[in-house]
């Protein structure tokens, strides 16, 4: 067992269905088919730790009032060898389960022969999942949003994982299609004033304008000379674009690696053209009448494709769009190389590609609800309470690095993490350093701190950590120390909701919830001074809150520190 609240969950839906079968067996009820049982944690403390309105959902069924529905359910319930200690009916028909302590008990057994696995499912059972995020165009440095999307997939990555999926994280490098001309012009333009002066060549009206380009124009000049100035135009800029290119990848892996995350594939764009991947989608989509021509292009048609309105996949010029080579890369990614699950990081201002991505996956046989899509908004930096444009470090822009630099990473991917990924997220960089209890990641991490100093302490005074066989846990009585277990043992299932919603936001939730439960069991609890049996219980209750924390923290890669 690795997950208990899954396992009592699973308890109750067993003990409700034979209830129900049995009543129909007795004719109390007549018969007919039990779809499922709905078993949730309820909202309000003291109605139990489960909640089932199954008499609700079959009253009309039944024939009867829900609340006589559920008592005659409850009435035939029967709960031997259950975690359940009694049921009782609540309101117009609620079923609300009562647990025996032998729950929390157990689950803090578990924590301990997990140890740094404990939270660790097989709900995924080793399903191929991709998740690609960030993807960031290799022309320029990583922005706020790809500091999002980056923290946002790479959690989602590794609560997948947790979850007991085998994952892929995938970058997809643009190195094709019409961004690459446009930076190889801009590259050959900046060249050229580097060497003839400003006033030589004019810099194109849809260039990059960034300061990055000069500098790559630079450091070419310093590293292979001027030579290059005296090549045909096209070769200049093909030059200039492959080594501009391999630089940004390299400065990219390097503020990603900084930033905790590491792909495991690289994927190139170009190499979708170089296989011919792109004609051959574009030849199953008109072999397949999925395709329109009209004003000298190819078109995906709207009225085949369920779309709203027909889509360019191959312009006029004979130059295939980003829709068409994206249609061809989701392809690769379901049918040659055999994953069950994409997810994909967008940002909200792609909302508009979701539909037609999908009804392209519809229309190469591909079911559509493989491919899941999470959009993220953006975020708003602030300093001093006011909105931040600049960096501090550089006096430009503010990049994912000059955040890293400002904040640190524990900080940056624990905020952008905070909210859900369609939230609006303000960003305050003053309270991201702050070594308050209003700054969350610090308020976690000082309680997983607190949790090392005292056992380092305790351990110096001859008060050591027990065995869970060696503890009394009847001992651990009191509201501080039940909910603490209760939320300990509540990690395996967040993860998998996590999983299920794509929503890591519920674990630093999580994180937060149980730091504060442990600051206030530390504040109400004492340990040093109590007779040894209360000692050793809570100090065992101690330890099992530092790994969970320190388990959380490591799943979302931001450190578990042991002095702060």
């Amino acid at each position: 067992m690795d997950n208990i609240v899954d396992y009592i969950k699973t308890q109750i839906e067993t003990i409700v269905s034979q209830s129900v079968k049995d009543l129909m067996v007795k004719g109390i009820f007549p018969e007919f088919e039990l779809t499922g049982v709905n078993v949730e944690i309820p909202r309000e403390k003291g109605r139990g730790e489960f909640s089932a309105n199954t008499a609700m959902q079959i009253t009309k069924k039944v024939g009867k009032p829900p609340r006589m529905v559920a008592e005659e359910i409850i009435k035939n319930m029967k709960l031997e060898d259950s975690y359940i200690e009694r049921v009782e009916c609540a309101g117009p028909g609620f079923m609300n389960f009562y647990l025996k302590k032998d729950w929390l008990t157990d689950a803090l057994k578990l924590i301990e022969e997990k140890g740094a696995d404990y939270g660790k499912i097989n709900f995924g059972k080793g399903k191929r999942v991709m998740v690609e995020f960030v993807s960031a165009n290799p022309t320029g440095p990583l922005h706020m949003g790809n500091a999002r999307g980056g923290a946002l997939g790479d959690c989602i990555a590794s609560v997948l994982e947790a979850a007991g999926y085998d994952v892929t994280r995938e970058f997809y490098v643009n190195d094709a299609g019409n961004q690459m001309e446009i930076f190889g012009r801009s590259l050959e333009a900046r060249f050229i004033q580097e060497i003839r002066g400003e006033d030589a060549v004019e810099f194109p009206e849809d260039g990059y304008f960034g300061e990055d380009i000069k500098e790559r124009a630079r450091e070419y000049i310093k590293e292979y000379g001027q030579d290059l100035i005296k090549q045909p135009s096209e070769i200049i800029r093909k030059t200039l674009a492959d080594y501009a290119l391999e630089k940004n990848l390299k400065s990219i892996k390097e503020a990603l690696g900084y930033y905790g995350i590491n792909f495991d594939v690289w994927f190139r764009e170009k190499s979708l053209y170089e296989s011919g991947a792109i004609e051959d989608t574009l030849n199953y989509l008109k072999n397949n009448g999925f395709t329109v021509e009209k004003d000298g292009a190819l078109w995906l048609s709207a009225e085949a494709a369920g779309i709203e309105k027909d889509e360019v996949l191959v312009r006029a010029n004979g130059l295939c769009t980003y829709f068409a080579a994206d249609i061809a890369y989701h392809r690769n990614k379901f049918v040659d190389r055999g994953f069950d699950w994409v997810i994909n990081l967008w940002g909200a201002d792609h909302h508009g590609h979701v539909a037609r991505m999908k009804a392209a996956m519809k229309a190469l046989e591909i079911d559509p609800d493989k491919l899941d899509i999470v959009l993220f908004q953006l975020v708003r930096l602030y300093r001093n309470g006011e909105i931040a444009r600049m960096s501090k470090r550089t006096g430009k822009s503010i990049s994912l690095m000059d955040l890293l630099d400002e904040v640190g990473r524990d900080a940056a991917r624990f905020f952008f993490n905070l909210k859900t990924s369609g939230s609006h997220l303000d960003f305050d960089l003053d309270l991201a350093v702050s070594q308050s209890n209003e700054n969350p990641v610090f308020y976690v991490q000082y309680a997983h701190a607190r949790i090392c100093s005292m056992l380092s302490l305790l351990e110096g005074e001859g008060l050591r950590v027990p065995l869970a066989k060696e503890v009394d846990f009847s001992l651990l009585d009191s509201k501080e120390e039940r909910e603490l277990m209760t939320k300990l043992a509540e990690l395996p299932e967040e993860i998998k909701s996590s999983a299920v919603t794509l929503e890591p936001s519920r674990l630093t939730r999580y994180l937060m919830d149980t730091a504060g439960l442990f600051h206030s069991f530390y504040n109400a609890c004492r340990i040093k001074g109590e007779k040894k049996e209360l000692a050793e219980a809570r100090l065992f209750l101690a330890a099992q809150t530092k790994t969970v924390l320190g388990n959380v923290l490591r799943l979302l890669s931001i450190s578990a520190p042991e002095r702060m």
